[in-house]
């Protein structure tokens, strides 16, 4: 039998990893155009719009109030894509998709520079890390939801994954330029989603130097000074300006609120039991689940035999890094007093590494596992598309009130006041701009009652979002006329009129 030749065989490759390369950015740029879903989406793009409208890179704002909750980097993102694309859903995700490629590639190039690392025997068994760890990232299901979504979760995960992979290449080869690129995306991370920005990055790097048995090099001990004040001055690029304009009511609501108040109670709704994001992580990492657990046992195993004198196979510095980088989000979190899946997603990345790295090692001890591999992330890639395409747009229209909106505006009603009546819709902030009845707070006012409706309207037209279930209310109402615009299963737009 004849070998095949070799250069072929490579071209082959070669051409496999470029189709791959393809299809992810197939993937990450389709369905960005589907209405906006969930009560965030819509409000983190509203908020962006009322800064582009006004011409404003400092202050949020939503329905013309402050809107101190988040740090800007989102909003940014948006404003600069609502430059280049117009107001649009796709505008408002496309930095979101960018980032989740963003995190992808950090993830690879960590992999490039451990391959470098590793001696030329090793490097005959490692020479695919690289790429497994970028087509595994890649073809994640939890980056993959969340780069498809205008919120905060993926805008933390790029700059948070770009500094840790930028310090372990500096731990490798102690050089200056990653150490700068670490401080450099520690600020970035501090303008995504505010102070774990810089908190996880400390919490981890010192985790690892504690269960590594090692201490830190001068040349690490010395960066914290410099290394500091080009982080702030990157951070402060937002937060210099936002204190000098609104001073105290910044530090109130943005550090006292939305930091140390969120984490210590459930002012904002989200409980969830103490063991939450143990089993949210392992399914981020859905399709490579069974890997990720199945890599975790092996540690584990591993350690238990060390600890009783047995021969074991030794932890890598990168899977100990790794484990460090995974345990400080889910402690972390884990005791906070509200949470939602999306806070666990800066930990997938290091899931991500310990999953290629035992994947690595099943490929090159059976010959059918780098099909496997290849097999399993093409058949996610064809499954998000056929999602994408035929099933979350059925999800998205029945979840948004954009085709509600829609019809209202074929009506004659795009400049109608909108109220809410037993019930509030962010959904609506994006879709019903500059139109929601609001109280003197900034929130959107609930009505309690078709009579109070007529009361705020004063004999002009307007719409109403009311829940399907208090429909017939408006409709026999001796207060209004009423007539229904359209509903999406959940909840009802009916345009009012004096009667």
């Amino acid at each position: 039998m004849t070998k095949s030749n070799p250069s072929i065989r490579d071209t082959r490759s070669s051409m496999l990893w470029l189709l791959f390369i393809a299809t992810v950015v197939l993937v990450y740029f389709s369905g960005l155009t589907m209405p906006l879903v969930g009560p965030d989406e819509p409000r983190y793009a509203q908020v962006a719009r009322e800064m582009f409208d006004r011409g404003d890179w400092v202050t949020p704002t939503l329905g013309g109030f402050h809107w101190f909750e988040k740090p800007a980097l989102l909003y940014w993102l948006q404003i600069a894509s609502f430059n280049l694309f117009g107001v649009s859903e796709f505008a408002a995700r496309f930095g979101s998709a960018l980032f989740g490629l963003g995190t992808v590639t950090s993830l690879w190039i960590l992999g490039r520079q451990v391959e470098r690392n590793t001696t030329s025997a090793e490097q005959r068994t490692t020479n695919s890390f690289a790429n497994c760890l970028g087509l595994i990232s890649a073809s994640t299901v939890g980056i993959i939801a969340f780069a498809h979504g205008a919120s905060f979760d993926i805008i933390l995960t790029f700059p948070l994954t770009a500094a840790m992979v930028s310090f372990y290449i500096y731990d490798l080869n102690g050089r200056l330029t990653p150490l700068l690129s670490f401080y450099f995306f520690v600020g970035l991370a501090l303008l995504a989603k505010g102070l774990v920005g810089v908190v996880f990055p400390a919490a981890i790097i010192g985790m690892y130097h504690v269960v590594s048995w090692k201490f830190p090099n001068r040349k690490l001990i010395a960066s914290f000074v410099w290394g500091a004040l080009l982080a702030s001055s990157v951070a402060a690029l937002w937060y210099l300006p936002m204190y000098l304009r609104h001073g105290h009511e910044f530090i109130d609501q943005f550090f006292i609120q939305h930091h140390f108040q969120r984490y210590t109670s459930n002012k904002y709704f989200h409980p969830q039991p103490f063991y939450f994001f143990y089993w949210v992580l392992p399914l981020m990492t859905i399709p490579w689940m069974p890997f990720f657990l199945a890599a975790l046992w092996r540690l584990c195993r591993n350690s238990v035999s060390r600890a009783r004198g047995e021969e074991s196979e030794r932890t890598s510095p990168l899977q100990i890094f790794s484990l460090s980088w995974i345990a400080v989000p889910l402690v972390f979190f884990s005791f906070s007093g509200s949470k939602l899946p999306g806070y666990i997603l800066p930990a997938v990345p290091a899931a991500l590494i310990l999953t290629t790295i035992y994947l690595t090692a099943l490929i090159r001890r059976r010959n059918w596992g780098g099909n496997l591999f290849r097999t399993i992330a093409g058949g996610t890639f064809v499954f998000v598309l056929i999602a994408i395409f035929f099933f979350a747009p059925r999800f998205a229209e029945t979840d948004s009130v954009k085709a509600l909106f829609v019809d209202a505006n074929g009506l004659g009603l795009d400049n109608a006041p909108v109220i809410m009546l037993h019930g509030v819709s962010h959904n609506a902030e994006f879709y019903a701009s500059g139109r929601i009845v609001r109280d003197t707070d900034g929130k959107q006012k609930r009505f309690p009652a078709p009579k109070e409706v007529s009361e705020a309207l004063n004999g002009k037209p307007g719409l109403v979002l009311v829940p399907v279930e208090y429909l017939a209310q408006l409709l026999e109402s001796n207060y209004l006329r009423a007539e229904l615009v359209r509903d999406n299963s959940e909840i009802a737009l009916v345009a009012v009129y004096p009667k």
